[in-house]
């Protein structure tokens, strides 16, 4: 029989990645909102509401996994995971509300006589847009290691704020290349960026809705998971086999097919060695519930 393999502790993983957020959209809101008055551009203000924004949400993101790393108690026999998606829609509602007051702003000062933004804010917005997408390959390569919706969330807000920032500076180089006439182009660029954040809420909603109603999006781990148990001694087949995820985790119910003839004990005994080569190999799923049917041809 195997020994349990000890399901990999992910949570310093994940707080780490937090924390890469917290700090760098602190900084980041800072210099986008000092550059963007001193340089006389709103899309980089725009910018840095949405830092300002992602700062308060990746909080959110951490506050949710330390609730979600609680152990399993009475009340809650199969852990805190389901928080994650919660925290997930909380951050939604911090991109759609970052997106409404950018585009209010867009809309309000689009016909206004503005001034044209200053040069060296492009170099500014450059090196924002290299420093937020290296943050996203980061933060999205950490969710997926620990599985965590929130975590895969807080990625994609990186992610939308270099795009937010790609857009600043095309804005702004229309306005320097064509003068006062066009000086909107900075208003109209923050205004696409609100546009495609509310997109990218979206794309984060969508799967952390499906995650909080146990939709079976996991047909890759439950191919994973029928070819494995065929590996334990008495397994002859495998029927249904459902899969959830509850935050890092996965809890799965499977029907194992065995010799009809076999005793009770027996039985009882495979369901065991399957469970336990299952976690061995696959140390992310957690509660496994093995429900043994007889094979029809023993009939």
């Amino acid at each position: 029989m195997h020994k349990v393999k000890p399901v990999k502790d992910l949570s310093s993983t994940a707080y780490s990645a937090i924390i890469w957020s917290i700090v760098s959209n602190l900084l980041l809101a800072l210099i986008k909102g000092i550059s963007g008055v001193l340089g006389n551009s709103y899309a980089l203000v725009a910018d840095a509401i949405e830092s300002t924004a992602d700062v308060f949400s990746s909080i959110l993101v951490y506050a949710g996994l330390k609730i979600s790393h609680k152990p399993a108690d009475d009340n809650h026999p199969y852990g805190h995971g389901k928080i994650e998606p919660v925290v997930t829609f909380l951050v939604v509602a911090f991109l759609i509300f970052s997106a409404g007051i950018i585009a209010f702003k867009s809309i309000k000062n689009i016909n206004e006589p503005g001034e044209v933004p200053e040069s060296w804010t492009l170099y500014i917005l450059g090196a924002i847009i290299i420093w937020k997408e290296v943050s996203f390959q980061y933060v999205l390569h950490k969710s997926k290691i620990t599985n965590s919706s929130s975590l895969k969330a807080d990625a994609w807000h990186h992610r939308s704020d270099a795009i937010t920032s790609i857009l600043a500076f095309i804005g702004i180089t229309i306005a320097l290349i064509f003068g006062e006439r066009y000086a909107s182009a900075d208003e109209w660029a923050a205004l696409l960026a609100s546009g495609i954040i509310l997109y990218n809420s979206y794309l984060i909603f969508k799967p952390a809705l499906s995650e909080i109603m146990d939709e079976h999006l996991h047909h890759d781990l439950e191919e994973k998971i029928r070819k494995e148990s065929l590996k334990v001694k008495g397994v002859v087949d495998t029927e249904k086999c459902y899969i959830r995820k509850s935050g890092m985790q996965y809890h799965v119910d499977l029907h194992a097919i065995v010799n009809g003839e076999i005793s009770v004990r027996d039985g009882h005994n495979i369901s065991h060695d399957l469970k336990d080569h299952l976690q061995f190999v696959m140390p992310e799923l957690t509660h496994i519930l093995i429900h043994i049917e007889p094979d029809d041809q023993d009939d």
